[in-house]
């Protein structure tokens, strides 16, 4: 395998992991525009310790991923009491206070960044993100996961029902927050390099396009809309001055075609149904 496909198989990787960081919210009717503040957290948390305390590579992983999730757990309670539009702005402006607080740290390197020891190539990240997919994939064949979905169709009904509409949120956005965490961690020590510029709002957009354009119903969803995001602008690549038009022209149209996401759950049924019955 070359080091160019290499390269674009990480970043998908890594992209992947992003994705379901705000998948999980959205699957249950939340959405998230910090997932950069979140990676950023489990980048710099892990960079920090294989840096400055020479930890093992799987202990800085962990404690990146525990401490997006533990801040994920925090800011959960006190964002979800906002609603529709508010809520998106309350998640931006935590991303926004996470690169406030890091550019002004000198122990991370402030604004010039922070370099990063350890490195991790790809075949551990691409199976980190296939361990993710299947996590993703059983949560939503639990019971919890049926109430995400509930919720995201029906909350008031959700609630008659009995169950905790605000446990299962928190609940949600938090799994979500720890693999934005682990996605941040991977991409300091595969880049060897991080710093603030790199966990901005667009980074968050784009994550959000990631899964609105996949798909909020199914764990497959956020698979296929960050393959097109990852993926689809290098094969365009050789169009030069013409790919990025290219590509715009092609998410317009699948928001047009497809607007609840190019994979859904009557797509999957169907296409399965069909399987089966040839």
């Amino acid at each position: 395998m070359s080091g160019y496909v290499a390269g674009i198989l990480a970043v998908f990787s890594i992209n992947l992991l992003l994705a379901y960081a705000v998948f999980l919210p959205a699957a249950a009717g939340m959405l998230n525009l910090g997932a950069a503040g979140f990676m950023a957290i489990g980048a710099y948390v892990s960079a920090y310790l294989d840096v400055q305390y020479a930890l093992p590579l799987p202990v800085c992983l962990l404690a990146g991923t525990l401490a997006s999730t533990v801040m994920g757990c925090l800011v959960a309670f006190p964002i979800l009491r906002t609603k529709g539009v508010y809520m998106v702005l309350a998640t931006l402006a935590f991303g926004e206070i996470v690169a406030g607080a890091l550019i002004n740290m000198e122990a991370v390197g402030g604004a010039a960044g922070f370099p990063v020891t350890s490195f991790i190539d790809m075949p551990v990240i691409a199976a980190l993100a296939a361990l993710g997919v299947l996590l993703v994939v059983y949560i939503l064949s639990t019971r919890f996961g049926l109430a995400m979905r509930s919720i995201h169709d029906d909350e008031q009904a959700t609630a008659l029902f009995g169950i905790n509409v605000r446990r299962v949120k928190v609940m949600a956005f938090t799994i979500g927050a720890g693999f934005a965490g682990l996605a941040g961690a991977l991409y300091g020590h595969h880049y060897n390099y991080i710093e603030v510029a790199n966990f901005n709002l667009m980074l968050s957009t784009y994550t959000l396009l990631y899964v609105l354009i996949g798909g909020t119903q199914t764990a497959f969803g956020p698979l296929v809309g960050a393959a097109i995001f990852s993926i689809l602008p290098e094969a365009l690549r050789g169009s030069e001055q013409w790919r990025f038009v290219i590509f715009a022209v092609l998410i317009i149209a699948v928001m047009a075609l497809r607007p609840e996401g190019v994979v859904t759950r009557h797509g999957l049924a169907r296409l399965f149904g069909r399987k089966a019955a040839s």
